[in-house]
């Protein structure tokens, strides 16, 4: 049966046909007589067509010219020369070569080398030129091109681009798979991209890429660079039509504000703006010297907005010492602020006309954090069950049971406002009730309590402190040698003190002052603390980790309802 084969190859009937004559004929011309036989069987080399066919006694090659033509299963070759080896079905072709493959993959080369039992196919370009695939719309250009025609598989070693109509790819190493649209390039590789409204770039050392749903898959240290930020990732997914990226193994996306976000992993939508980040999730603010940390973190660039959860912690280091702040989850958003400019009427003797007035539109960036709010910082530390930051004026306000330490200092009331100076406390705010509270020994703490309470910082320490409304006062005055033994205790409606070394240094009351002054050794344990006197000291954060332990008496207290 293989020698019946064999007959219908029309490489070994022209082998046969000249070993018959004279030497003197052995290198006459000949017009190449193809019998009829199923092009399919086996998938073989058929040499379909040449103008002239000559062989050497002495070479093992019979040489071809003029409209070479060769087919193999459904590929189809040719070329003006080639030197055929029938034995081996194998062939090197000369000039304008060009293979085909239905109607919809070419390759063109100047040189082609088929060696047949590997059944590859190395092709070469002149000096100037390229050896050129084309699969529909995307085209391969490279110097030499090697393609498998078992795997149906292309590949180059020297450099070479492929480009679709979104993207062109750069590589010194790359393989192409016509029949899935699978493109593999290593070393040196750049994707580029250009539409109207952006431009994109892609640099890697291995990425994949499919010409039919124009996502790249990236394996190694990578950038992705458009208008919209940079993405650095060692692992992802990039639609480059849709601008879409799923990004492993601690990816990390610049914005063009600054900001770096990274986890674990990212899913982003970079048109919309949108993106979702799981795992150990670490967004760093360089413009406002801010980090935030959580397990997720949920972020839409368009509405400057971002929800946060899961072992959450926000650090403010703008003045070298860090803020750590904890608390359940983070909200994050933007709110529309109204201002009315007043018309100016006019002025009959200035002779000024009316101006008139104005309605402005102002955003202003807030942030709501609940439950269980914790924060650390060395010279500050507070607790409270909400609390929300507000950028337009640096202010912190705090929600349910609120208390801040500072010092040996703590200050209590229903609404705790702070206004800061970056991250240092200029002054504090309790609107409808406060008092504060210093520890001199126990059971002696210096206490003054309050209607409305504005406590004055510089440098992180009590400086002045003003009340408004139902002022009472508890105090033990230190003498010369820094001893106490005296509790002074008075109410009025208005007071105005001052601290200094953390020590109360003047306090005036207005404008009606009742009280008295108590030897120590006569104050009773019912006279030491006013009314709403509640010391909190063991639920006082006292380490940037502690703001992660909730301690039990902290939920019972946020429980209470009691303010």
């Amino acid at each position: 049966m293989r020698k019946l084969i064999a007959i219908i190859i029309t490489a070994a009937a022209c082998v046969s046909l000249l070993m018959a004559r004279s030497p003197q004929q052995r290198s006459a011309t000949f017009t190449p007589q193809v019998p009829t036989a199923n092009r399919a069987v086996g998938n073989r080399v058929f040499l379909e067509k040449a103008d002239r066919l000559t062989k050497a006694e002495l070479d093992s090659f019979m040489v071809l010219n003029g409209n070479v033509m060769f087919t193999k299963g459904p590929m189809k070759m040719w070329c003006d020369s080639a030197h055929y080896y029938a034995e081996t079905e194998s062939f090197e072709a000369f000039g304008s070569v060009k293979m085909q493959q239905g109607d919809t993959l070419f390759v063109y080369a100047d040189e082609l080398n088929y060696n047949g039992p590997s059944e590859i196919c190395y092709l070469y370009a002149d000096a100037g030129k390229k050896v050129r695939l084309i699969n529909r719309d995307v085209t391969l250009e490279t110097d030499v091109f090697v393609y498998d025609l078992r795997l149906d598989m292309g590949y180059y070693t020297v450099g070479g681009v492929l480009f679709d109509k979104q993207n062109r790819l750069y590589s010194m190493q790359g393989e192409y798979i016509p029949s899935t649209k699978e493109a593999n390039f290593y070393e040196d590789v750049h994707l580029f991209s250009h539409s109207s409204s952006d431009t994109l770039n892609i640099y890697s050392d291995t990425l994949y890429y499919n010409t039919n749903t124009h996502i790249a898959e990236l394996f190694s240290p990578s950038e992705i660079i458009n208008r919209r930020g940079i993405i650095y990732t060692t692992n992802g997914l990039y639609h480059t039509q849709l601008d879409t990226a799923a990004l492993y193994d601690r990816s990390e996306v610049v914005t063009p504000e600054g900001r770096r976000m990274m986890a674990d992993t990212i899913y982003y939508d970079r048109p919309a703006g949108l993106a979702h980040c799981y795992g150990d999730m670490v967004l760093t603010d360089s413009a406002h010297h801010s980090q935030l940390c959580a397990d997720y973190g949920f972020f839409n660039q368009r509405t400057d907005s971002a929800y946060a959860i899961g072992r959450l912690l926000v650090k403010e280091y703008s003045q070298g010492d860090t803020l750590y702040l904890h608390g359940g989850q983070i909200n994050a958003y933007r709110v529309f602020d109204t201002i009315v400019t007043p018309a100016i009427p006019a002025d009959t003797v200035a002779g000024t006309a009316e101006v008139p007035g104005r309605v402005t539109i102002d955003t202003i960036n807030v942030a709501d954090i609940y439950p269980r709010v914790r924060f650390y910082r060395s010279d500050m530390q507070g607790i409270c069950d909400s609390m929300r930051v507000s950028r337009a004026d640096s202010s912190l306000r705090m929600y349910v049971h609120p208390v801040i330490w500072s010092d040996n200092r703590q200050i209590t009331g229903n609404v705790i406002e702070l206004f800061m100076n970056d991250s240092t406390i200029r002054q504090a705010r309790l609107p409808q009730f406060g008092i504060t509270i210093q520890k001199k020994c126990e059971p002696y703490f210096d206490q003054i309590a309050g209607k409305e309470m504005i406590a004055n910082f510089e440098g992180g320490e009590l400086r002045q402190l003003d009340i408004n409304g139902n002022v009472e006062m508890i105090l033990y005055p230190e003498e010369n040698d820094s001893t106490f033994n005296k509790m002074v205790t008075a109410q009025s409606s208005f007071l105005t003190a001052t601290f200094r070394d953390r020590a109360t240094e003047y306090v005036r009351l207005w404008p009606e002052t009742t009280g008295k002054a108590i030897p120590l050794f006569l104050v009773k344990k019912s006279q030491l603390y006013l009314p709403k006197f509640v010391y909190h000291e063991n639920v006082r954060p006292l380490s940037p980790a502690d703001v992660f332990i909730i301690p039990k008496e902290m939920d019972r207290l946020m429980e209470s309802g009691e303010q």
